[in-house]
């Protein structure tokens, strides 16, 4: 099983050769901050919709979503089309926003709403949710693709090879290589997706009933059970859209192409086409992993499930060219990842200690900053491995950590909270937060975590709302910030990303009801 022929390795090097030209096209001359960080502010609907979907499709798709598709079936389809609601959403009412106050980085509207040290905490623990969760995860998958191609290359130093080969194109160029070799990445990922799709497909004669005969019932089913483990009705409709808010708006290395568009118009349009693009996973991602589950019935973890669909599926060339979109799929993360965590310790930690630094010694000191990530990243990711499952390690973590900066983002939108509230509201909600994974540890309880996502949500609201009403006159909010706010808030997209959004929402919900 992964053997290579010629024809494989052909197309595997026109990929790279055709990544390469990309970067040397974007990268002629040396960006300054606001191109390293921003790509200039210039990027158009096509570049931020692929470049949105692509620096998502990583670990948490290709590897994750097919191996926990084997395990429980369709369910987990509900990540990719809740997110497609939220984007729906941002494109709406946080875009808009976001591209009046034209800010570099999320935790800086954060700053300006509440206080500096709100905008360090959050950027923070973005920073720790990138390095860890997101750039180690996404090495981590793509040293796994490679390992079942070539048993032979250890997992570390694959790891560093991926880490560094990223790290030199973003360093390079910025958010505008990375932006652009996205959507070269995510037409081949979508290319071979389907294909590889559609090869597995056959091993059912191309018969949707033979399909539904062979696989358990309950696999083809969205909405579950309250007490199913894998992802119960109640954590669809409570956990699931706060962390899609987080990850398709606050999450800097995804906002990033939204914060470099053009214009607010570009943005929200971008916004929907990735959102658009987002019902695809579960007919290219997720139906081949349920599909496995009646091909194989012998595999010892479900990570590998993809890799070995490739295998033992794909003939010569088309192998290749899904090998081609699995890597471009983890470098697209792994570029986009790197590149908003250097964009964050230069914007919200360096350069309001300097305030007088020239833009191109802050994109010197970026650059090297994206060195510096790639060691730890690339550290970091060999650990992975003793987790039960890439998927399930990614979401539980982001379960626990990031209701609490939803809350405190929304409520800092619509309500006139305080500076001083919402900090201690955040710290109150995360303590809460470590409380309940310690106790998912130590076994004193079972809630699903799409559920504690929702209660810590609520728990946090509650917090900060205490906390302000304890404070009184001492905490209140600076007139000027809530009124620049609310006036940011009322902005909201054009009539066509409107309508476009409505008609989005129709169809996924036509898509949920067809396989509820």
């Amino acid at each position: 099983m992964g053997s290579l022929h010629a024809l494989d390795y052909a197309v595997l090097a026109a990929y790279f050769v055709v990544l390469i030209v990309i970067v040397v096209r974007v990268t002629r001359v040396s960006p300054d901050a606001d191109d390293l960080f921003l790509a200039g502010r210039s990027l158009g609907v096509g570049v931020v919709g692929f470049s949105l979907f692509a620096s998502n499709i990583s670990s948490t798709t290709l590897i994750g979503l097919p191996g926990a598709a084997w395990e429980t079936g369709v369910s987990v389809a509900n990540y990719e089309w809740m997110a497609a609601l939220v984007l729906a959403f941002t494109a709406v009412f946080i875009a808009p926003m976001l591209i009046k106050a034209r800010v570099t980085t999320i935790p800086e509207w954060l700053g300006r709403r509440f206080s500096p040290a709100m905008r360090k905490y959050l950027s923070a623990i973005t920073l720790f949710l990138s390095l860890v969760l997101d750039t180690a995860g996404s090495l981590y998958a793509g040293a796994l693709v490679l390992k079942l191609f070539f048993p032979m290359l250890p997992l570390a130093p694959t790891c560093a090879a991926i880490a560094v080969f990223a790290g030199l194109y973003t360093a390079a160029g910025g958010l505008r290589a990375v932006a652009y070799t996205d959507v070269i990445q995510a037409v081949i990922l979508l290319g071979g997706a389907l294909m590889l799709t559609i090869l597995v497909f056959g091993e059912f004669d191309y018969s949707w009933s033979a399909l539904i005969e062979r696989v358990e019932p309950e696999k083809l089913s969205l909405i579950r059970p309250l007490d199913d483990p894998a992802l119960p009705w109640l954590g669809t409709l409570i956990g699931l859209p706060i962390l899609g808010f987080y990850y398709w708006t606050m999450n800097q290395y995804v906002s990033q192409r939204l914060l470099g568009a053009r214009d607010a118009r570009t943005a929200g349009r971008g916004a929907l086409l990735a959102a658009w693009l987002k019902l695809l996973p579960l007919f290219l991602m997720v139906l081949p992993g349920v599909m496995a589950s009646a091909l194989y019935t012998d595999l010892e973890r479900a990570d590998t499930v993809f890799p070995r669909l490739i295998a033992d599926f794909a003939p010569v060339g088309i192998s290749g060219l899904i090998l081609a979109g699995l890597l471009a799929a983890i470098m697209s993360s792994v570029d986009s990842t790197l590149n908003s965590a250097s964009t964050l310790i230069m914007v919200d930690f360096v350069q309001p200690g300097r305030p007088q630094i020239e833009a191109h010694r802050l994109a010197r000191l970026g650059r090297i900053c994206v060195f510096v990530l790639v060691a730890l990243a690339a550290i970091w990711a060999p650990m992975i491995d003793h987790f039960p499952g890439l998927f399930a390690y990614l979401q539980q973590t982001f379960s626990y950590v990031v209701p609490p900066l939803v809350a405190v983002f929304l409520l800092g939108l619509y309500t006139r909270l305080g500076a001083r509230a919402a900090l201690y509201g955040t710290l109150t909600g995360h303590a809460l937060s470590l409380g309940g994974f310690v106790g998912v540890l130590a076994g004193w309880h079972e809630v699903h975590f799409t559920i504690v996502a929702g209660l810590l949500f609520a728990a946090t609201v509650v917090a900060c709302g205490a906390w302000q009403m304890a404070l009184g006159v001492r905490d209140r909010a600076d007139e000027a910030q809530v009124a620049a706010t609310v006036r940011a808030a009322g902005v909201v997209a054009t009539a066509d990303v409107r309508l476009g959004a409505s008609v989005l929402v129709a169809v996924t919900a036509l898509m949920v009801w067809v396989f509820r």
